[in-house]
């Protein structure tokens, strides 16, 4: 798979998603989040993935503007948050969040977690469906869903998510929920792609990044891309966006895939989608 950091992957409507991106969990608003977005923009990143959540979409939307790059050519995802989760309060949360941003539409929007305790998501669907046909969001998707989430989204849906955002790494490859996604036309990305640093002193991952002068998140997220997984790893440091984004100079070999494929522990690090609960 040739592949450079501007590559995309074609969604189920035609739209068209970078394969890699930027993550802004857990970066503050201000300063640092707005010097994140600048620094990857400038290198050339073209896809910024926040959320309500985050409670940075201010300074992810000024780094954007700043950054003069023509709004055609930028991929920007945001999500609802889980007290925002029911018809009206999902269109009142994405009013907020275009707010925030200072955009005029958005390229997609992800329902958080399902909450399945609260069982909104239903509802919160038939929303973001109704914000797709208008035209002010050109996907929209999911964050979090397990199969048996997307078989009940998908009994009364009449759009397919084009997304599942989920936490996805060498401990944690969700290969059932890859499967499914795969078969239902729902493009898999990988939040937490190197389970927030706890991978980066693997053996496996060391010797192959030295065989390829590389390091071990290089080597991870080039693997993400050769399983057709969109990734988005966070940074706010200058030389580390520049140094992840550096994985379209070599590819890894079948074998050195399978080794990395062997490290599967279905380990989160992250909450269950199943008992996350919180408001």
């Amino acid at each position: 798979m040739t592949l450079n950091l501007q590559s995309t992957v074609t969604l189920h409507n035609g739209v068209k998603m970078p394969w890699f991106g930027l993550g802004v969990f857990q970066v503050s608003e201000g300063e640092e989040v707005y010097n994140s977005v600048k620094w990857a923009l400038e290198h050339g990143y073209k896809s910024i993935d926040t959320a309500k959540a985050y409670r940075n979409e201010e300074g992810v939307g000024k780094a954007i503007r700043d950054s003069g790059i023509p709004r055609e050519e930028l991929f920007i995802t945001t999500k609802v948050w889980n007290k925002d989760q029911g018809y009206e309060e999902t269109l009142q949360a994405f009013e907020g969040s275009m707010e925030r941003l200072g955009l005029d539409y958005l390229d997609l929007y992800l329902i958080h977690w399902p909450l399945p305790k609260l069982n909104k998501y239903k509802e919160t669907w038939k929303a973001l469906e109704k914000l797709y046909k208008e035209g002010r969001i050109r996907a929209i998707g999911v964050s979090n869903f397990k199969e048996h989430h997307l078989d009940d989204l998908l009994s009364e849906a009449e759009v397919v998510p084009m997304v599942n955002q989920v936490e996805f790494h060498p401990h944690l490859q969700q290969n059932s929920l890859r499967d499914y996604c795969k078969k239902h036309q729902i493009q898999l990305e990988a939040y937490s792609p190197l389970k927030q640093g706890r991978l980066l002193d693997e053996p496996i991952l060391k010797e192959i990044a030295d065989r390829h002068g590389k390091n071990t998140a290089q080597v991870v997220l080039r693997w993400d891309l050769q399983r057709e997984v969109v990734t988005i790893p966070k940074s706010v440091k200058k030389q580390r966006i520049e140094d992840n984004a550096d994985i379209f100079d070599f590819e890894l070999s079948e074998e050195e895939m399978q080794q990395i494929n062997s490290m599967n522990k279905d380990e989160r690090i992250g909450s269950d989608p199943d008992e996350f609960n919180k408001y």
